[in-house]
């Protein structure tokens, strides 16, 4: 009854137990690899890759002419997240830490790097709207980039909250949103965007198909035996990587 086969190409973002040579997943959790597109591509990009596809096409709707700052560009889901808004249409301005970061940023599409250990990036973005602040800002940071990424919204803006990566977010009142011109504020995970099994077809087939075709460019930063999986969560806990990590069984 579930249409899969022995020998099926086949990924999830929904594996209990993945540190494994063999994993066991509900079959409607899975999506279909083209036969096109490497195994070692689909399982670097599907869970970053449907996470930029939600927060692109639908948390806010990216359209031509729209303005977003994505922090954390040159990361994994940042590099991702540009070229999807770029797709779209949309002016992109980045944050990066390095010179590095910031060509792999520029790599992917950002039209105006901010290097948010050298400036303030809610000043910068100001000055690069005329004072009017960006439409959205997808901010994968957390508690160290919120209030500066309030600030950076125009008048309705939406501030999508999707990552925690320099800790939670402190409790926030309405009125914040209110006094700042009446902005919108989500916190958003990718899990309730491809909990019907037509959204998940949805992205996974749209990700797949871009990277397949050359539309968008994954970067596997770096790859670790199984047995090594320590030293990957020390070079993400260190910030030494910008693309995706993989364990390979």
């Amino acid at each position: 009854m579930s249409g899969w086969h022995a020998n099926d190409r086949v990924a999830t973002v929904q594996g209990l137990g993945s540190y494994a040579e063999y994993a066991l997943v509900p079959a409607a959790r899975l999506v279909a690899v083209p036969e096109e597109l490497d195994l070692t591509l689909a399982a670097a990009v599907l869970l970053q890759g449907m996470t930029a596809h939600y927060l692109a096409l639908s948390t806010f709707a990216l359209k031509a002419g729209d303005t977003a700052l994505v922090h954390a560009a040159a990361g994994g889901t940042g590099q991702l997240l540009v070229q999807i808004a770029k797709m779209r249409g949309a002016r992109v301005f980045g944050t990066v830490s390095t010179a590095e970061k910031a060509a792999l940023a520029t790599e992917a599409g950002v039209d105006e790097v901010i290097f948010y250990t050298r400036e303030n990036f809610t000043e910068r973005v100001r000055q690069l709207t005329d004072g009017r602040g960006v439409d959205v800002v997808y901010d994968s940071v957390g508690k160290d980039t919120f209030d500066g990424s309030v600030d950076c919204l125009r008048q309705r803006g939406y501030m999508v909250s999707f990552g925690n990566a320099s800790g939670a977010v402190p409790p926030v009142s309405p009125l914040v949103l209110s006094s700042k011109g009446s902005l919108f504020l989500t916190r958003p995970t990718l899990f309730h965007y491809i909990a019907e099994p037509t959204d998940l077809a949805w992205r996974a087939g749209d990700i797949f198909g871009w990277v397949a075709r050359g539309e968008i460019k994954v970067r596997i930063d770096r790859s670790y035996p199984l047995e090594e999986a320590a030293a990957a969560h020390i070079a993400l806990a260190g910030r030494e990587t910008a693309g995706k990590v993989l364990l390979m069984p």
